[in-house]
Order: C-alpha cells, then sequence, then structure tokens
C-alpha cells in the first residue's frame, strides 16, 4: 500500500504544497522562503527517509510566522494523511542526537491524541536574517497538532561550559531529533502482521 499524501492549504496570508512518501529514500523539493527553514525542513526528509516536497509563497513582507506556522501544518496533516488507518506500523519512536555540544532527545507517539512538550533553553532570537528562534517550539505545535501526534522535544545539552548556546546546533539538532524518532514510529512492524498498535483497534 503507498503511503503517500498531498496537501494544499491556502489563505490569505500563505499558500503551501506539501507531499511526503513515507518510504521514500529522503529526497527533497523544498521552497519556503525562509532559507533556515528550508534548511530544516530538508532535516526531516533526510533523516526521515521520507521524500517530501514543500511549496510555499507566503507574506514574508510582514514576517516568516504564518509562513512557518502554514507550513508546519500542512507538513503535519500531510503526516497524518499518509499514516491513513496506522495498520501494522510501529507506532512509538524515539532518537538522541548529538551535535557537537548539543544533546538533544525527541519522543513521539502516533496516538491520534495531539500533545506537545518543547523544552530548550534561551537562545539568539534570529538564526540567519528571518528566522525567529521563537518559532521552533511554535512549528513543533503546529506540526504535532495537525499530524495528531504525541511529541516531546528535549534540548539535554546546549552549551559548552563557560559558553552560550549555539541556536543553529540547538534547531538542528531538534529536527533531526525528531525526523529520527518519526523514521521508527513511521516503520512497518513486521511482527505486527498488519494490526494497528493499540488495544483499542484504532489510533
Amino acid at each position: 500500500m503507498s503511503r503517500t499524501a498531498r496537501v494544499e492549504r491556502t489563505t490569505k496570508e500563505t499558500k503551501v504544497l506539501v507531499e511526503i512518501d513515507l518510504d521514500g529514500t529522503g529526497a527533497a523539493d523544498i521552497s519556503t522562503g525562509v532559507g533556515f527553514y528550508d534548511h530544516m525542513l530538508h532535516q526531516i526528509a533526510r533523516h526521515g527517509g521520507f521524500d517530501l516536497t514543500v511549496q510555499t509563497v507566503g507574506d514574508l513582507e510582514i514576517d516568516a510566522h504564518h509562513t512557518m506556522e502554514d507550513t508546519a501544518l500542512a507538513l503535519g496533516a500531510a503526516f497524518d494523511r499518509a499514516l491513513g488507518e496506522k495498520a501494522g506500523i510501529r507506532r512509538y519512536g524515539s532518537a538522541t542526537v548529538p551535535m557537537d555540544e548539543v544533546l538533544v532527545r525527541a519522543a513521539v507517539d502516533l496516538s491520534g491524541r495531539p500533545y506537545v512538550l518543547h523544552d530548550e533553553p534561551p537562545l539568539a532570537p534570529y538564526i540567519g536574517p528571518v528566522y525567529p528562534t521563537s518559532m521552533t517550539r511554535h512549528i513543533w505545535e503546529s506540526f504535532g497538532q495537525a499530524a495528531r501526534i504525541t511529541l516531546h522535544v528535549d534540548v539535554l545539552r546546549a552549551a559548552r561550559p563557560g559558553g552560550h548556546p549555539d541556536a543553529h546546533h540547538v534547531v538542528e539538532a531538534q529536527f533531526k531529533a525528531v525526523a529520527r524518532a518519526l523514521r521508527e514510529a513511521t516503520a512497518i512492524d513486521p511482527r505486527a502482521a498488519g494490526a494497528v498498535p493499540s488495544t483499542k483497534g484504532a489510533l
């Protein structure tokens, strides 16, 4: 069964197209107008093993908020749609990812119940000219809500002794950890024999 989805989301503020194949090779075609965000979405594709297309046109003349939020909502909706009834998946996934001085842990449950917890230290306000670091939490909240998943993201270590957190490393490690956790959770479990991984019989 093909585990693919296409989501189009259009508002007065943004126009978003997301296409995903959960059983891909990590190929990505990403363009949101926010360079660092594009780089992060490439991490989702590469480290998740998902083929991913994201094309967003947003009101960047105002700021990046709507562009980033609506992209995360469309991406979450695409994940939810591609998973279908979630038959035969592992359901749970977790990953701990180091990136130089930074260590991040992500855990996911494809539960059908959206709940997101996110913990990171204070960071410099921007990465590059347009990525506000305050948006990282909101990205995970928007993605988790639309994907209908439980997601925990914790920055366990963020700075060398006496130094300050490198915002680039802190955020990138989060995206890599979430991607690896999603890769594990969405994988087909050969022992599940196509059953939905819940005593309820549905997720």
